[in-house]
């Protein structure tokens, strides 16, 4: 040791470190520090003169810097950082031996929502005991932000029993709740041998299974690395398409019932690659949503729409309503109704030309919020209208709150007419609340003759889909509105 190297003559100073168990059966941290005095004319006895320094505050205040470095405040476990460091060292040891697996709650936002965050945080500490507990000594389990909980673990089989585990009911500020998991597992016998491979593949894993379902644990295939880089490059090139203006609008005619007219059109956003040619909505519209470029997509479809919309007006054309789609992230923007009125502004379009279509489940998530958005839109002078409604939760208390001129019955009611007297009864209902509530009533999905029949029967006033038209380009909507009278449906006017 330090001291007996000092004793020897081998060492001239000293500084340690170390600990005492006081009277008070305490420990305390003490620094030593001490040179090494030799006798007159470097003879006689050797001594050592020094200091001893209490730094147990000190030793503490380390501690707890390691600690918030090293572990999630909330509880308790891990964080990735530890998790990061500790994962390359069974690595080291063995790289054939490690299983990684991505566990994160399912509808955990529904809990915070509902609940809030208090309980959402009480739910989290319940769920890591649960999983630690599981765990034990033979592997390790990490927080690494929100819901998401990293396990290292063999073997596989006792996934099962964590799932099952997290699934126990629990009961918060009286409240029984109960929540299941997805979990995407890698295995470095498979799937990766260093520690950032395994875990991106263990994420992979889980939004597997997520999209499959959720409540199920799925196993990282090479597929999935694929589709995870196919991924990318389609989010590339959607930034580039979104920079370079590769969009077009597509408009599909809506039928007055009635008339047999042109009552209005839908804009419909097409993506126009320019060595895939037209990419579906149905590929690109998720992506947007998920990396937020769904606001600027939005602001590109509204441009567009009035400025086509002014361009048939120009040419002679008959006026149109035209809808525009707007979607939750574009709604929840406070910039929205500035964005609506430069658009207005820019094209010279008449705002009662134009339609904003919301979804209910969107403007019921926050109702207050949504009746005052709502409210700013209408100050405007345009139309706002409730797409694929019937699919949302609104009540009649809350439905006749918003200042609404029409609704739009879903597609997935209109499919099974008239085979399906359950769907048959709702869209009676729809049409017969609407109707009540002084709205405009529109269809969509609409395929064949009896159909459309079964819809006039219930005094629908408008439709859309394949019967009439499918989304056509500007100009075949041109030619179809110079043949056509247009239709405004006019109703008693509600308050804003």
């Amino acid at each position: 040791t330090l001291i007996d190297a000092v004793k020897s003559g081998e060492a001239q100073s000293l500084i340690c470190e170390y600990r005492l168990l006081t009277k008070t059966n305490e420990w305390c941290w003490i620094l030593s520090k001490g040179m090494i005095m030799a006798g007159k004319d470097h003879e006689g006895p050797r001594r050592m003169i020094g200091t001893n320094t209490d730094i147990t505050a000190r030793k503490q205040s380390e501690r707890l810097i390691w600690q918030q470095a090293n572990f999630d405040a909330l509880t308790g476990l891990p964080n990735r950082t530890l998790l990061d460091r500790k994962l390359g060292d069974l690595l080291a040891v063995d790289e054939n031996a490690v299983c990684v697996a991505f566990i994160d709650l399912d509808n955990f936002k529904l809990v915070n929502d509902s609940l809030g965050h208090a309980a959402g945080d009480e739910l989290l500490k319940i769920v890591a005991a649960r999983i630690a507990a599981e765990i034990g000594s033979k592997g390790l389990v990490s927080r690494i932000g929100g819901d998401e909980v990293i396990v290292v673990i063999d073997p596989l089989p006792r996934l099962r029993k964590i799932a099952d585990a997290i699934a126990r009911p629990c009961n918060i500020d009286g409240v029984e709740i109960r929540v299941t998991c997805s979990i995407g597992v890698a295995s470095s016998r498979e799937h990766g041998r260093a520690a950032s491979e395994l875990v991106a593949n263990a994420d992979m894993a889980l939004y597997r299974a997520k999209d499959a379902g959720r409540n199920a644990i799925q196993l990282f295939t090479p597929e999935m690395a694929e589709a995870a880089r196919h991924k990318l490059l389609r989010i590339d090139d959607l930034r580039r398409a979104v920079a370079e203006d590769q969009f077009l609008l597509h408009f599909q005619p809506q039928k007055h019932i009635a008339s047999g007219e042109i009552s209005g059109v839908e804009a419909l956003l097409r993506w126009q690659h320019p060595q895939a040619g037209l990419i579906s909505p149905a590929e690109f519209i998720p992506l947007a949503e998920e990396t937020g470029l769904i606001v600027e997509l939005g602001e590109i479809v509204l441009d567009k729409a009035c400025r086509q919309l002014r361009a048939w007006l120009d040419s002679g054309l008959p006026a149109v309503r035209m809808a525009v789609n707007v979607s939750a992230r574009q709604f929840r923007e406070p910039s929205l109704p500035a964005k609506v009125a430069v658009a207005l502004s820019a094209s010279g379009l008449d705002p009662a030309l134009l339609e904003l279509e919301l979804t209910e489940s969107l403007i019921m998530e926050d109702v207050d919020g949504a009746i005052a958005r709502m409210r700013e839109l209408k100050r405007l002078g345009v139309s706002l209208s409730i797409d694929d409604f019937g699919t949302g939760y609104s009540s009649l208390s809350t439905l006749k709150l918003f200042p609404l001129s029409r609704i739009k019955i879903d597609r997935s009611f209109i499919t099974d007419i008239p085979g399906d007297p359950g769907d048959m009864a709702i869209t009676s209902a729809i049409v017969a609340l609407g109707h009540t509530l002084d709205l405009e009533v529109i269809a969509e999905g609409v395929e064949t003759e009896a159909q459309a029949a079964f819809l006039a029967e219930t005094g629908c006033d408008a439709f859309q889909g394949f019967l009439f038209a499918r989304p056509l380009p500007a100009a075949d909507i041109g030619k179809l509105l110079a043949g056509s009278v247009v239709v405004e449906k006019r109703r008693k006017k509600r308050p804003a």
